[in-house]
């Protein structure tokens, strides 16, 4: 077997205790660090739903899709966030494969585990899941969700506020422990709505308890999107609207994910507006970074806004 090349523009620079890229929470020597495994950063590049897909891999709790696949399946194939018992996949006894992309991962490539999981699942027993794709689980030539996805289709994404959709209906009510289990994750999702607007996707409104969000994936390079909005922040033109902060941002499987905190009071839907107009200021903002270069204020701005960085918990 040919022994795998490291991409060194994937290993995190030369610190081995700096926190593993493959967002396991270890040290990087004590994860992917200790092996020949390349770390992907940006796992699902080239395909159009990439924002959302990094979305529910990283902070939608309870939401699933139709898999996008180049092919009409078998059998319908759900992606979800979360399944019962965190597995990495299930069928169903109707033969309905589900897809997580919350799943524990033993390689460095995100959207290979997760299209091995998928080969496994067209192939599993109706009504058996699988706990974790490890080595072995869906052997052979080598797959990515970029081979088998439609790269221009986006996810017809659809957000629950609990996990009712785990119960599959032809299996009558639930037992005791099943609905313990049910109860208990319910108990802690945090409300999320999408927002819904022209030029805005992947935009979730998000209620931590405390205070509400606006979390926003984007699918620009971090150096442009941060150009942009220094350039934003500059002419006092960051925030969504005049009650809003921009809180700092996030990175996730390569893509920078900007955070405005909100009033709690307005429903999810009242940002839309804001949003959209947020999207036209900073389209524009984009476009013109290559005819006018930035100037020195709008560089301090953009030092400042890398250093808002944010941890979700």
């Amino acid at each position: 077997m040919a022994k795998k090349t490291r991409n060194r523009a994937s290993v995190p620079g030369e610190n081995p205790r700096r926190p593993c890229p493959c967002g396991s929470g270890k040290r990087y020597k004590a994860c992917h660090g200790s092996g020949d495994d390349v770390i992907v950063t940006r796992p699902f590049a080239g395909l159009a739903a990439e924002p959302d897909l990094v979305a529910m891999r990283e902070f939608l709790p309870s939401a699933v899709a139709p898999l996008p696949l180049r092919e009409a399946p078998d059998v319908p194939v759900l992606l979800a966030t979360v399944l019962p018992g965190a597995s990495a996949a299930l069928v169903r006894p109707g033969g309905e494969i589900l897809l997580a992309m919350q799943m524990q991962t033993r390689s460095g490539d995100l959207s290979a585990d997760l299209a091995r999981a998928l080969r496994w699942a067209r192939s599993a027993t109706p009504g058996t899941a699988l706990s974790v794709v490890g080595p072995g689980i869906g052997d052979g030539d080598p797959v990515r969700l970029q081979d088998i996805l439609d790269p221009d289709a986006p996810l017809a994404l659809t957000v629950h506020q609990d996990f009712g959709w785990w119960l599959d209906d032809s299996a009558g009510a639930p037992g005791p422990e099943i609905q313990a289990t049910l109860e208990r994750a319910n108990s802690v999702i945090m409300p999320t709505e999408p927002v819904v607007a022209a030029g805005v996707r992947a935009a979730y409104w998000v209620d931590t308890g405390t205070k509400a969000h606006l979390r926003w994936v984007r699918p620009e390079p971090e150096e442009a999107l941060m150009a942009a909005l220094a350039r934003l922040q500059a002419r006092g033109e960051l925030a969504l609207t005049e009650d809003t902060r921009y809180a700092g941002a996030f990175r996730a499987h390569g893509l920078v994910v900007p955070v405005w905190d909100l009033d709690r009071e307005p429903h999810p839907k009242e940002w839309a507006a804001p949003a959209a107009g947020f999207a036209t200021r900073l389209e524009a903002t984009l476009a013109g970074l290559a005819d006018e270069p930035l100037t020195d204020a709008e560089r301090r701005a953009r030092d400042a806004l890398l250093g808002k960085q944010i941890t979700l918990r």
